[in-house]
């Protein structure tokens, strides 16, 4: 049984006092989440993500469809029963959401005092927390003197001290530079593997998705259009949402302007290889051009990696004389998937 079931959940919001029609934030989705993934959302601001989130620990109510977590159906608990579910949610925030006037270690114990734990048992979970995202000198500071990404390690810490078995990370990069994006990725990896904590993060970054996740959902008008395993999405993605997400860090197989910008700049047929796991090996597509005495230039394209499984693309620029580029596509297609460009871009 997945950890995190949706099914046909629909959030709805009446009409503003201006008027206007009914506002489906979400609508039908049908979503699972397995205990121990790190499942990406993402979508462009307004497609729905967010609200989603929020709707998997109750803060707010869906308009209908069934929502269960860890077993139990959200949409029919009563508010005493939701504060207990909500104990085993951890959030983590774009921006922060630290208290100012408790120092590093009052942020993290403010969870603790509110489930009633045992004062006694308070501050050694403090320190542990602490110790774990690597702030154990920062106790005594107070928010105001730590960094955007110290701020964001209090805020992990902060959501792992009731021992959640779910973290919800809302945007928790886009606050953040690039390098302590990864750092704060890194530290998001760690909560998965030594704690074994399933994480749902919602972003509107792919590289995000390609560092962390495991799993994908891309959202779109309110709509999950497309969900499946990282590599599968980002190496084949079948909507027109996907493909725009994907091609913000992999380079496809280029057409339209780009087609025709690249021959303008490069004389030859164009044409590109793509390579997908287990068949990535580009030293052959190379070697075979060169015997068949075809010159070629890359000239658009890359190779990814994503946790350990590689695809890409790459297009080249062929001249040769006579037949010995067909020769050598021939020879080619059977080990790598071939696209030539049309004549007229």
């Amino acid at each position: 049984m997945p950890l995190i079931s949706l099914r046909d959940v629909t959030k709805s919001y009446p009409p503003s006092q201006r008027g206007g029609p009914v506002v489906n934030a979400v609508e039908g989705v049908n979503l699972d989440i397995d205990a121990g993934d790190i499942y990406g959302i993402i979508g462009y601001s307004g497609a729905g993500k967010s609200t989603l989130v929020r709707l998997i620990n109750a803060l707010e109510q869906a308009s209908s469809g069934s929502i269960v977590v860890d077993g139990d159906e959200v949409t029919t608990m009563k508010e005493g029963e939701l504060r207990r579910l909500r104990l085993g949610i951890g959030m983590v925030f774009q921006q922060f959401n630290l208290f100012n006037s408790k120092t590093v270690a009052g942020n993290v114990a403010y969870p603790l005092e509110v489930a009633k734990t045992k004062r006694a048992d308070i501050a050694p979970r403090v320190a542990e927390l602490l110790d774990f995202v690597g702030l154990a000198d920062k106790a005594r500071n107070y928010p105001e003197q730590l960094s955007g990404g110290q701020k964001q390690r209090v805020g992990i810490a902060r959501a792992l001290a009731t021992s959640p078995r779910i973290l919800l990370a809302d945007e928790a990069t886009s606050a953040l530079d690039p390098e302590t994006t990864h750092e704060v990725l890194d530290l998001l990896t760690r909560v998965n593997t030594e704690f074994g904590v399933t994480i749902v993060v919602i972003t509107h970054e792919m590289d995000v998705i390609q560092t962390l996740a495991t799993k994908v959902a891309v959202m779109d008008g309110g709509r999950i259009v497309e969900q499946g395993d990282v590599f599968d999405v980002f190496s084949k993605p079948t909507e027109a949402s996907s493909r725009r997400f994907v091609s913000t860090v992999v380079r496809g197989v280029p057409s339209g302007a780009e087609l025709v910008a690249l021959r303008q700049r490069h004389p030859g047929r164009i044409v590109t290889f793509s390579f997908r796991d287990g068949n990535t090996s580009q030293g052959p597509v190379f070697l075979a051009l060169a015997e068949a005495g075809v010159a070629f230039e890359l000239i658009y394209g890359g190779i990814n990696d994503i946790q350990g499984r590689v695809f890409g693309h790459l297009t080249l620029a062929l001249t040769a004389d006579g037949d010995a580029i067909d020769r050598a596509l021939a020879a080619i297609s059977p080990q790598v998937d071939v696209t030539e460009a049309p004549n007229h871009g």
